[in-house]
């Protein structure tokens, strides 16, 4: 009974290598493909922040009119918070630099919020407590968006880093991503809005 043993042999003598070659090659393909994903998943993410941080922009001048109802010699404080709103809100350039000025906002309105101490009207009234409260949110959703955006990073710079993705991220000039952060601790945690009595 004659049997087909070379014939299967040599026919994964041949499959054997092809399948091997399509897999090499298509390697890179993968990797090209998951940077391309996490890179825009980076983006995604940051228009997440960049949302949330336009929300804030847009409650700042109603406080800083609060504000200014009840503490008009207050100037230059109301004027250093327009000011570092008016630079944050203008800032589209690289996520590192925005962090810069988003960290002068930050300060302007701890600022204000102490001037606001002094103040017991203006800590009593109902549209300075509203204000404060969608402040206090605001600040809440900007952490989760930014602790989202991180956290893409963080997996998008992985994945350009290590090997054999780096090569491929050279290759095709994939740039490491910024972290959104700011100078000190207090991006830690959300301004305190509240004062207790």
């Amino acid at each position: 009974m004659p049997t087909n043993d070379g014939g299967i042999g040599s026919l994964l003598a041949c499959v054997i290598p092809v399948a091997i070659a399509v897999i090499v090659m298509a390697i890179p393909f993968l990797i090209y493909n998951s940077l391309v994903s996490l890179r825009n998943m980076v983006k995604e993410s940051w228009s997440d922040v960049d949302t949330e941080l336009k929300r804030r922009y847009d409650l700042i001048p109603n406080l800083v009119e609060t504000v200014k109802g009840y503490a008009a010699h207050e100037r230059e404080v109301l004027e250093q918070v327009a000011r570092a709103r008016a630079a944050a809100a203008a800032d589209h350039g690289p996520v590192a630099h925005q962090s810069e000025t988003e960290q002068t906002l930050q300060d302007s309105l701890g600022r204000l919020f102490a001037v606001a101490e002094r103040y017991p009207d203006l800590k009593a009234s109902a549209n300075f407590l509203e204000l404060q409260k969608e402040l206090a949110n605001t600040e809440n959703r900007i952490q989760a968006a930014r602790r989202f955006y991180n956290g893409n990073v963080r997996d998008y710079n992985t994945r350009c880093q290590m090997f054999p993705s780096s090569i491929i991220a050279s290759m095709f000039k994939f740039q490491s991503a910024d972290f959104f952060r700011l100078r000190t601790d207090v991006e830690r945690e959300a301004p305190r809005l509240e004062w207790e009595n």
